[in-house]
């Protein structure tokens, strides 16, 4: 039988029967050290592994094959250490402030130092500090000004770990004969008194930058890859996105010691670094496995969790996601490529598991990992018409404006979940019908019950902002809705039920409260003014941008059911009214009037409400990006459900390119790597520069950006501003290019390097 990579046949385990029968004050120790020797179980050293020896005897006594020797003592017992540490402090900066960072391995027989790592851990780590497994080393995470940051270990990999296995292209001997190259990051701590942006991803980076020499120090040899884990359920993993970690896929919920394959774990995304440009062949693999894929592809992780009941309609989707982004514009024979490819994507979209629901199940599941540890998420409602260029028999679409006016398409009414500095995060709910021409506008709405009005939609899309809510409860979702959202079965449930999300809409003109206050304008009117505050307005074609000074009133307000529910009570709201009372010649005045269950006591709080508003426009820009982006309504597919599914890939793809933007804008200085592959950006670099050997860093990502922008047209002008989605998307599609061409002139010149630095 074979334990821990050594066979123990018959006749070893009758020498060790024999040797413990034999010498009577045989201890344990010398027992493993025996077996080393005889079994010439040694480390890169020449040094007997008698860890490995006495897991492996341990193995043995388990399965009542060998009798070990009585312990001489009893096994020490390492307890939390739960005094204070001293040295930590509250540190909130930028990285460039917080100076120098060091990282301090913790010696053997240090014993301050391990007192330290243990405390930080069993304190502030949901693991606490341990046991670790195997060969490890530990480092605290210090500043010469501000103290103790926080810790890392590394111990022994996971033995075996389907993810990790098939990227490497591992069988059970090659991973029995390499597998001690391999470590893994089995802790990794900030405290949560330092809020330092980028902090962890350069730690990151800086500490694999001297593991290799480290543990070769320790232990007399080399790793040449790292592994870690990441529960998804409390952690997005961004950190080691940024510092260049690839993504291999999920564990199944085992821990080193489900024997019964309980699964009683959560699941967990596991990533690995490799420390060395030809890791693989010092794994003992000679090119790369054909199954594997290009695991920084965005499109793996966003569909990790789709459930389609076929791995070959999982494989098809990618597939094609991939093929859209390279090709937004293109109709479905153009993107695919080939006649092959083209018959399989309408194979794809006739199949009865593929449906709007399904495909954009994961991009909800990914959306809400993206919200999770945010203070605020806006989830901004809108509705949107699809008009196809197709016949007007197509089945399952519907009329768009008037019976005369002969157009037929889709309604959508999605809801972006956005921050507050503008970055999509994804969509959270889209819903899709068609109209039906029987039923047609306001003189048969008392045709149809409450539930089949399309007012529904609101909602429908304010539930799945509360169910967010609830998968994020460390974060305050707010509902967005433009003035078609001023109802009062919204604003009521909205008020009714506990513990879902905010609410923020724009009250419709006519809007009347109780009796004894009139219309809602009138009353806010009559507010006193809570200040002034200073708007910038963007320019508008022949019209110049302009400063605009906003009077801002708010009031807690009591709005009037209608008078088909005239019996139903009054819903008591918070109202902010902001007015420009000196517009320029010529030009209307800008006013807003806003309804919200978030409380409004204070001026700034209002001015944020106001702030949160402002920021709906974004999902109107995402619709144009839809729209013109990826020609959807020139789709031709045949029927609504074929289109209903390939919207479902374009909102995503359209998603992923309006993200792109945003990030660009919002967090400029992070590499680039945060959002292209490796080779994406070498090649763009390389055509930028006229050098095929790229930098030694990634450009940041603002630069990276408004790179691939001018390959779409973008001019960089003074006063041209920053790159919008238009120009980006024809530059992916040149990139796309670019990057195929470049690995075509670099294959031959061995793995791609491996960027070990951040920033």
């Amino acid at each position: 039988m074979q334990i821990c990579g050594r066979d123990f046949d018959e006749q070893v385990i009758q020498r060790i029967n024999a040797e413990v029968a034999g010498v009577s004050d045989l201890t344990r120790a010398a027992l493993s050290q025996r077996v080393c020797d005889w079994l010439g179980w040694m480390d890169a050293r020449g040094q007997p592994k008698q860890m490995s020896a006495r897991v492996a005897l341990s193995a043995l006594a388990k399965r009542g094959l060998v009798q070990l020797p009585a312990p001489t003592r009893a096994r020490a017992q390492t307890s939390s250490v739960t005094e204070p540490i001293a040295g930590i402090a509250r540190v909130l900066m930028d990285l460039a402030e917080l100076g120098s960072v060091e990282i301090k391995p913790v010696a053997a027989g240090d014993r301050e130092a391990s007192r330290v790592w243990r405390g930080l851990m069993d304190q502030y780590h949901p693991l606490g500090s341990g046991p670790l497994v195997g060969a490890q080393l530990r480092y605290l995470i210090v500043s010469p000004q501000h103290g103790f940051l926080g810790a890392l270990a590394f111990s022994a990999p996971a033995w075996r770990l389907g993810p990790r296995d098939r990227f490497i292209g591992w069988d059970d001997a090659g991973r029995t004969a390499h597998l001690q190259q391999v470590v893994c990051n089995s802790r990794f701590l900030l405290l949560p008194s330092v809020q330092v942006k980028h902090l962890a991803s350069h730690v990151l980076a800086t500490c694999l930058q001297r593991l290799a020499q480290d543990w070769l120090a320790r232990y007399g040899y080399s790793p040449v890859l790292v592994e870690t884990f990441v529960d998804r359920a409390s952690h997005l993993g961004t950190c080691y996105r940024a510092a260049n970690w690839l993504w291999v896929g999920d564990s199944r919920g085992r821990g080193r010691q489900d024997a019964a394959h309980a699964r009683a774990r959560s699941v967990k995304a596991v990533y690995v670094y490799p420390l060395i440009r030809n890791w693989r062949e010092r794994l003992g693999v000679l090119g790369k496995p054909e199954q594997v894929l290009d695991l920084q592809d965005w499109v793996c992780e966003e569909y990790a969790t789709v459930r389609l009941g076929d791995a070959r309609l999982k494989s098809r989707l990618m597939n094609l996601v991939r093929d859209f982004y390279a090709q937004p514009q293109a109709q479905v024979p153009e993107a695919c490529g080939s006649r092959a490819k083209t018959k399989a994507a309408y194979r794809f979209f006739d199949h009865s598991s593929v449906t709007m629901d399904s495909l954009l199940a994961p991009h909800y599941e990914s959306t809400a990992r993206r919200c999770q540890g945010r203070a605020i998420v806006l989830a901004l409602q809108d509705s949107t018409s699809l008009k196809y260029s197709v016949p007007a028999d197509t089945p399952g679409l519907g009329p768009l404006n008037t019976r005369s006016d002969g157009s037929v398409g889709l309604w959508m009414h999605d809801t972006l979940a956005l921050t507050p500095d503008g970055v999509p995060l994804g969509l959270i709910d889209v819903q899709c019908w068609a109209r039906d021409g029987r039923f047609e506008g306001r003189p048969t709405r008392h045709l149809r019950a409450t539930d089949d009005k399309e007012s529904r939609k609101w909602l429908h899309s304010f539930a799945a902002a509360s169910a967010l809510q609830q998968q994020c409860p460390g974060t305050q979702v707010i509902s967005v809705g433009d003035r078609e959202a001023d109802l009062y079965a919204f604003l009521a449930e909205a008020t009714a039920t506990p513990d879902c999300a905010r609410l923020l809409i724009r009250a419709e003109r006519t809007r009347r409260m109780t009796l004894e206050h009139g219309s809602l304008w009138d009353f806010m009117g009559s507010q006193p003014e809570a200040g002034i505050q200073s708007l910038q307005v963007p320019r508008q074609g022949a019209r110049k941008s302009r400063v605009a000074q906003m009077s801002v009133r708010h009031a807690v307000v009591d709005i009037k059911p209608p008078k088909v529910s005239k019996s139903k009570p009054p819903v008591r709201l918070w109202a902010v009214f902001s007015r420009e009372e000196t517009p320029a010649e010529g030009i209307a005045p800008l006013e807003w009037m806003l309804l919200t269950t978030a409380p409004v006591n204070t001026f700034d709080d209002a001015c944020e409400r106001l702030a949160w508003y402002a920021s709906r426009w974004q999902i109107e820009v995402y619709h144009r990006t839809l729209k013109s982006g990826c020609k959807i309504e020139d789709r031709q597919l045949g029927n609504a459900d074929r289109l209903e599914s390939c919207l479902a890939i374009d909102m995503v793809v359209a998603w992923r390119v309006f993200h792109a933007v945003k990030l660009g804008r919002e967090t400029p200085n992070v590499p680039c790597t945060a959002y292209f592959e490796d080779d994406q950006w070498r090649a763009l670099m390389a055509k930028v520069t006229r050098n095929p050997v790229p930098p030694k860093t990634p450009p940041t990502l603002r630069v990276a950006v408004r790179l691939v922008a001018e390959l779409g047209g973008f001019l960089g002008r003074k006063g041209d501003g920053e790159p919008g989605a238009q120009t980006l998307w024809r530059g992916l599609q040149r990139l796309d290019d670019l990057t195929d061409m470049y690995r075509v002139f670099t294959q031959g010149t061995g793995p791609p390097r491996v960027q070990r630095t951040y920033g």
